[in-house]
Parts: C-alpha cells; sequence; structure tokens
C-alpha cells in the first residue's frame, strides 16, 4: 500500500464532502474552485497552520502528534471509524522498519470455536479472517451462504465482485459492496504492510470496475452491525440481523450471526431453512446439509 496517496485522498476526500455551512463557517464569495472546504478552512477549525494542514494532506504525517490528529478529526467531521482510520494512517507513517511487519494472523479456526458455532443450532454463525475467507460455520450458516460456499475458497469479497450470482443473492448488492471495500479500507490501514491483503486489493482492482469505483472513494465503514437481506435459493428472500464479534484469542478472526425478527416471515423462512437442513443430513449420514 502506498501511505502517503492513502493519506493524502483520504483527507482531501473528507474535506471536499464537507460544506462551509456543514462546518458553521461563512462561505464568502459565490465561485469556489474547490469542493467542500478549502485547506485554510480546515486548519481554521483544526487550530493548526495552512503550511502545516498543507504538509499532512500532501501525505506526511511524520511527527504528527494525537492531540493534531483528535483536532483534525473533529474539523473533518469523522466518524468512529474514519477515525480510527486516521490514526492507522499516522502509525504506519511513524512506524519503525521492524514495527512495519505484517502482524501474525490465525489462520485456522480452533476446534473449540468449531464446536461452539456447531452448539449455535437455531441461528446461523460462521467465521472469517481480515481476508474476507471464510473458515468455518454452523450447518445452517453454510445453509444460507449456500452460493459463496459452493466456491472452492469461500470468499465474500471475490464473491460480491467476481460472481454474477452475488447480484440477485445479496437483495442489497449496491450497499454490501459498498461496506465490504469500506470495511477492507480499514483493514489495509491496519495492515498496510501484509503482502496477503495486498494481493486481494490488486486482484479486485484489476477485475472489477465496481470496485476500483468504490476503493477509489476512501470510505472507511465498521462492519459490526446490520440487516443483511438475500435471495435465497431455497426459502426466498429473507432478512436478517447480523451481529460480528472479533474472537480476542485469535487475532484477524471475527464470528457473525445472524437472527430474524420475531414474528415475520423471516423468522418462518429460517425455521425453514432449518427443517431443510436437518433434513438434507439425515438423508445423508456423516455428511452437512451443504455437502449432501
Amino acid at each position: 500500500m502506498d501511505t502517503r496517496s492513502d493519506v493524502r485522498e483520504f483527507l482531501s476526500t473528507r474535506r471536499a464532502r464537507i460544506t462551509p455551512d456543514q462546518a458553521g463557517l461563512p462561505a464568502f464569495g459565490g465561485n469556489r474552485r474547490v469542493p467542500g472546504l478549502r485547506r485554510e478552512e480546515v486548519s481554521l477549525l483544526a487550530g493548526v497552520s495552512v503550511d502545516y494542514y498543507t504538509r499532512l494532506e500532501r501525505g506526511d504525517l511524520s511527527g504528527v502528534s494525537d492531540s493534531v490528529l483528535d483536532s483534525l478529526a473533529r474539523a473533518l467531521q469523522l466518524d468512529d471509524a474514519e477515525t480510527a482510520h486516521l490514526f492507522d494512517l499516522a502509525r504506519t507513517a511513524n512506524a519503525s522498519p521492524v514495527a512495519r511487519k505484517p502482524r501474525k494472523k490465525a489462520e485456522t479456526i480452533r476446534p473449540s470455536i468449531q464446536r461452539l458455532l456447531d452448539a449455535m443450532t437455531g441461528a446461523p454463525a460462521l467465521v472469517s479472517n481480515n481476508y474476507f475467507d471464510y473458515l468455518g460455520a454452523n450447518e445452517l450458516g453454510r445453509a444460507l451462504y449456500a452460493p459463496l460456499w459452493a466456491e472452492a475458497e469461500p470468499n465474500s469479497a471475490r464473491f460480491a465482485f467476481l460472481n454474477p450470482a452475488a447480484q440477485d443473492f445479496y437483495v442489497d448488492w449496491e450497499r454490501n459492496t459498498q461496506d465490504l471495500v469500506a470495511a477492507l479500507r480499514g483493514e489495509a490501514g491496519r495492515n498496510p504492510y501484509d503482502r496477503k491483503l495486498s494481493d486481494l486489493v490488486g486482484e479486485l482492482s484489476t477485475r472489477s470496475e465496481r470496485f476500483r469505483t468504490l476503493w477509489a472513494a476512501h470510505n472507511v465503514r465498521y462492519h459490526r452491525s446490520g440487516v443483511k437481506r438475500l435471495n435465497h435459493p431455497i426459502v426466498g428472500e429473507i432478512e436478517l440481523v447480523y451481529e460480528a464479534f472479533e474472537l480476542p484469542a485469535d487475532p484477524g478472526l471475527r464470528m457473525a450471526t445472524y437472527t430474524a425478527e420475531p414474528s415475520t416471515p423471516s423468522e418462518d423462512k429460517l425455521k425453514m431453512l432449518a427443517s431443510w437442513v436437518a433434513t438434507e443430513s439425515a438423508d445423508v449420514p456423516g455428511k452437512t446439509a451443504t455437502e449432501a
């Protein structure tokens, strides 16, 4: 990853989206040559000199203090995910060569985690890594994401951008792809020297125009909870609430669980899917429904 370029484009795109009115500043003159705020307006709001802010926006975060980063985050009205991303970029800019080595991450799930997944029989549950590979799931989780698990190496980012079936499977495909790229941006900020992560970004940039467009926007977002609407091949359209949890003992891994709102058609469809899973598993002893 080119950290200086990422800093420059992140700050300039955040500045461009804020109008003087949104920032509480008078908009002098009717012909503004830049979208959003000018550099001098950001420097005023952040309490730093124009020259210093210009240096920062050119990608040079060397020696920047936490207090300046906090002031900059307030001036640019960054949310929690964007603020964390700014601090990650600054940490990278000021890291020693030793600290720039990729952080060690778990590559498989432990047996105890798989047992936990298997014990969750009423809700789909899956474990993925920070490369968006699915490493494990319970039977209901595999059944819910059957089109994705049909691939040799299930990866939600590759599926969403490179498999034509994704646009039918994800009812809100445009929003889902935006969320994926925003989450991937955050990962790249935390781990800019991770070769596997860089290779994934390079592959998707080369093969997907949609990905290239979203990546250039430099949006960052946490992907911790929300609503997922799927057009499932067995039960049709289903709407589920997802919650994602980091696994502290397994760096880079997270578990996602899915539930339906009570007394809704989606709850009935989730029960129908669970019944289908049980029937398919019973028909082929020793295999899960998605393997049958």
